[in-house]
């Protein structure tokens, strides 16, 4: 069993942020600046209340009679008591006899053949520790976007005004940058696993690298074009976030009235009508937060029981990358024509060269990856692959007909053997909100197959 070391860095992320935020404010208060000393707090408490509240609907806290629990969730330690509680259920594993176990059913990998599949068995203790896993990395995303990212843009826009940039500023934007990164790296990892739920997803060292550049490139660079066009164009800074909200918040609506779909009613039996629309509410809002900053990875489908689009449309993101370079440019250029005495240091033209090659850069790690690094590389569809990279004909991949039809077959295969499967750890192998089988029983019976993202 895997060390939960992605739950240790989701909450020391959230943690150090914390701590760093609200030594900065104190400095704020010292200095009288009172609306930034009020921004600063009001995004740290907010993307701290949304973490906790993400816990307690994973974890289904609500309805489980855990009031101590949701006193620490009151009192900002959720995240903390979580870690240590998935830690000590590594701890007993060994130590204490299972009284039963499930078996898991996951297909390798093709290497020139046929996809194998194996099986084994899994205990009760590994199958919460998914449960711990898959949380985490949600509150994660909902930190990073929700909260980190207009932290971070707030940060950079003060050190813009002032011309200087103080040690608690500078290490709570390191903080923030690290957080939003590995934000966007946990949508990755979750797209992917959702796609190939059938299958044994093992993401190398190199992958994790070039998703970290690519990350790391395309949302710095990102901030970056937003804090320039803000300080020289206040006014239009305004229309041009809520343009971007309002186009990704809303597409999964059109999309969902297209589709003459009922309305969703299996996210949680506990929530009314009004309930649902709020979460739905809640999850369009991170989507377009997501997008906002960065490519999400995921494509959100309100008719889809999973809330979650299983087909990842190529086309669709070299579209993205392609009008977000677009937008970056026309930010940098009226950014070149409406500058002021402030940059009067800055070489501008360079400036706005770097950042434009910062953006490309992340397109071309996002490529490597996709042709080098992908663990599911040859599972994907060559037509998808010459789809966004049809412009790099270095990095096309030969056409695989045999693995792709095999991939094919196997997804029409699957489709008949989940008849079989335990829906309750499908929920939490498939999506990113309903977990609510699985915590409702906590004990599958002997023999059930199912489904774990490991």
């Amino acid at each position: 069993m895997r060390l939960p070391s992605s739950i240790f860095a989701s909450v020391s992320l959230f943690i150090a942020e914390t701590m760093a935020a609200l030594y900065l404010s104190t400095t704020y208060q010292s200095a009288g600046d009172q609306i930034w000393q009020t921004l600063t707090l009001l995004f740290t408490l907010v993307s701290s209340a949304l973490v906790q509240l993400t816990l307690i609907f994973i974890h289904r806290d609500l309805i489980r009679d855990r009031p101590f629990v949701l006193l620490l969730h009151i009192l900002q330690l959720g995240p903390v008591v979580r870690c240590l509680e998935a830690f000590c259920i590594y701890g007993s594993v060994g130590k204490v006899e299972e009284p039963y176990v499930s078996i898991t059913r996951l297909k390798r990998m093709p290497q020139g053949g046929p996809a194998e599949e194996v099986e084994r068995q899994v205990g009760q203790a590994e199958g919460k520790l998914v449960v711990h896993r898959a949380a985490f990395s949600r509150a994660s995303v909902v930190q990073a976007f929700l909260g980190s990212a207009p932290q971070l843009t707030l940060q950079l826009y003060i050190c813009v005004l002032q011309r200087n940039v103080s040690a608690g500023r500078g290490v709570l934007m390191v903080i923030s940058l690290l957080s939003i990164v590995y934000g966007a790296l946990c949508c990755n990892i979750l797209a992917i696993k959702i796609k190939y739920d059938d299958y044994e997803v093992d993401v190398g060292p190199a992958a994790y690298l070039c998703i970290f550049l690519w990350r790391g490139f395309e949302i710095a660079t990102r901030v970056a074009v937003l804090v320039l066009f803000s300080s020289v164009l206040r006014s239009w800074v305004v229309p041009v976030v809520l343009a971007n909200f309002l186009a990704f918040s809303s597409y999964p609506w059109l999309l969902f009235w297209r589709s003459q779909s009922p309305f969703p009613e299996n996210i949680e039996k506990t929530l009314t009508r009004v309930g649902t629309t709020m979460v739905l509410g809640l999850l369009t809002f991170l989507y377009a937060g997501i997008n906002m900053f960065c490519w999400s990875a995921f494509q959100l489908q309100l008719s889809d029981p999973d809330l979650i689009s299983k087909s990842q449309n190529r086309f669709r993101m070299a579209a993205y990358y392609v009008i977000r370079f677009l937008e970056n440019a026309a930010l940098l250029l009226l950014w070149y024509g409406f500058r002021t005495d402030v940059y009067r240091l800055v070489c501008a033209p360079l400036l706005l060269l770097h950042l434009l090659a910062g953006y490309a850069v992340a397109i071309f790690f996002m490529l490597i990856f996709y042709r080098f690094c992908h663990p599911c590389k040859k599972l994907l569809a060559s037509s998808d692959f010459r789809g966004i990279l049809g412009f790099a004909p270095f990095l096309c991949p030969p056409w695989e007909p045999r693995l792709r039809d095999e991939s094919a077959e196997s997804h029409l295969g699957s489709s008949e053997k989940d008849v079989m499967h335990d829906s309750a750890t499908s929920a939490t192998s498939l999506s990113p909100v309903i977990f609510e089988k699985l915590m409702r029983s906590p004990a599958p019976p002997r023999g059930t197959l199912i489904r774990l993202m490991a």
